[in-house]
């Protein structure tokens, strides 16, 4: 429970950072990270315009360079989109300086104020200097579809188990994600639909 989510009691250290919206409300905000692929950015922007479903897809800079037709794509369905670096690295292993500048990299392709940090990484000091800039956004709920070792049925019943009011929900528009992800995301979107659940954009 502690990857897929994270206690309150971790989460208030991390202020600004947004993990949840409110909970009052009955809606889910499913969000699509290290896109866009050729695999399955069309196949999910098709799975999710069949069920009238919007999203966030937190996008890699390099991938939006070689791909910008399917970054187009996204915004032409009325999706949004948020930063995820440029090439996915990671904010704990990286000096302050050349972070910023991968981000700065990654804003050349990708216009958004949202930043979601490869992995989740970050330093207090990051946080502190990119909140000021972006709505840096963490999640309550992440699928973990990445972990070729769980079975798809596993990625579902975590996003079920755990996806409430408010959650912000993390697949994965990747290569290695897909097994899982093709799998559960539309299972799970269909499950919360049957619940009652809206859906909108960060």
């Amino acid at each position: 429970m502690f990857i897929e989510q994270i206690p309150q009691v971790v989460r208030w250290f991390f202020s600004p950072v947004l993990w949840r919206k409110d909970p009052e409300r009955k809606v889910i905000y499913l969000t699509f990270d290290d896109g866009p692929t050729e695999e399955n950015t069309r196949w999910i922007l098709d799975q999710l315009d069949a069920r009238g479903v919007k999203a966030t897809f937190f996008c890699i800079g390099k991938n939006v360079r070689e791909h910008p037709e399917l970054y187009a794509e996204i915004l032409k369905r009325g999706h949004r989109t948020g930063l995820h670096g440029y090439d996915h690295k990671r904010g704990l292993y990286k000096d302050e300086a050349a972070f910023a500048d991968d981000l700065q990299k990654a804003e050349q392709y990708v216009h958004s104020d949202l930043f979601r940090p490869p992995h989740g990484h970050l330093t207090f000091s990051q946080i502190r200097r990119f909140s000021q800039r972006f709505t840096i956004v963490l999640w309550d709920v992440i699928t973990r579809d990445y972990n070729a070792s769980l079975k798809p049925e596993q990625i579902y019943r975590i996003a079920v188990r755990y996806g409430r009011n408010g959650s912000i929900v993390v697949f994965h528009d990747s290569v290695k994600a897909r097994a899982n992800m093709i799998y559960a995301f539309p299972k799970a979107v269909d499950y919360w639909l049957s619940k009652g659940y809206k859906f909108e954009t960060l």
